[in-house]
């Protein structure tokens, strides 16, 4: 078997999915459904039929040993001979599809067991007026949906030492009187607000447009953070990584040092630019 070719099934089946789920969210039923999530989020019929898209497709594939959602209570078990395990977040920022906004679909592929250190790529798609997706092993590439029904390299992406955008998360009445002066200087110095309550979309904008700064901090109503540490923000913080940016906790070297010890376990979470970390890290 060549060289890479289980990751290239894992992409190919990426792909397939993110043209299905781009389908369903142009014609699906936007309602909720009567149930919950792990976390207790009250799930979108789009999230439901988004995880069922994913998990049937990768149900496929032999080299997956499981897999483990952010709509799913626990890991479900794919093959037991597989090698990689891919954490997920099927249809990230579905509360904003019903005004249009772009959401997207987060995906961790780590070898042997659910540790950041066996992360060995990280994909997130992106639907909007196009349809992309970036793919990282050890650069991210972004990659874009033609209309032959294919994906087509873009670009590599690199993170510059400084930015310019500025997106904060957090209910802002339970930030920290040193987040909101951090916050409060950036602006000062002339950084734009971008945030529109999904990750996938805010993150995309600040590594497209070349730096800046993405925070959700600890607030009093979700002290451990909101965002979840292996489905959302481990596969971001190896893509900024990758991408010669900087990721921390507010106070740690990088979100990758963070031990998995709950399967939807949170945290806080920076990501940026090195100046823009630097700058968390240093109040």
């Amino acid at each position: 078997m060549q060289k890479g070719y289980k990751m290239q099934e894992i992409i190919k089946a990426v792909q397939d999915i993110a043209i299905k789920i781009s389908e369903v969210l142009k014609y699906g039923d936007l309602g909720y459904a009567t149930s919950s999530n792990a976390t207790g989020d009250t799930q979108l019929k789009l999230d439901i039929l988004s995880d069922e898209i994913i998990e049937n497709r990768l149900k496929e594939l032999k080299c997956v040993n499981s897999i483990i959602s952010e709509e799913k209570e626990s890991p479900l078990s794919i093959d037991k001979d597989g090698e990689y395990i891919i954490a997920y977040d099927p249809l990230d920022g579905s509360s904003l599809v019903d005004v249009n906004f772009a959401v997207g679909s987060i995906f961790g592929i780590y070898k042997g067991a659910l540790d950041a250190k066996n992360l060995v790529a990280a994909i997130y798609t992106v639907y909007g007026p196009r349809v992309e997706m970036v793919v990282c092993e050890d650069k991210p590439e972004l990659f874009r949906l033609d209309r032959a029904g294919e994906f087509k390299f873009i670009k590599t992406l690199q993170l510059k030492e400084k930015g310019k955008l500025n997106a904060t998360g957090g209910t802002q009445k339970g930030w920290s009187d040193s987040h909101r002066s951090m916050i409060k200087s950036l602006f000062d110095d002339g950084y734009r607000l971008r945030y529109s309550g999904a990750m996938v979309s805010d993150l995309h904008q600040v590594l497209l447009k070349g730096g800046g700064l993405f925070s959700y901090p600890a607030t009093p109503d979700a002290p451990n953070g909101k965002l979840r540490l292996a489905f959302e923000v481990l596969p971001f913080a190896y893509i900024y990584e990758k991408a010669g940016g900087a990721t921390t906790n507010g106070v740690n070297s990088s979100l990758l040092d963070i031990k998995i010890e709950q399967t939807h376990q949170t945290t806080p979470c920076y990501f940026g630019s090195k100046f823009e970390i630097d700058r968390v890290r240093n109040g």
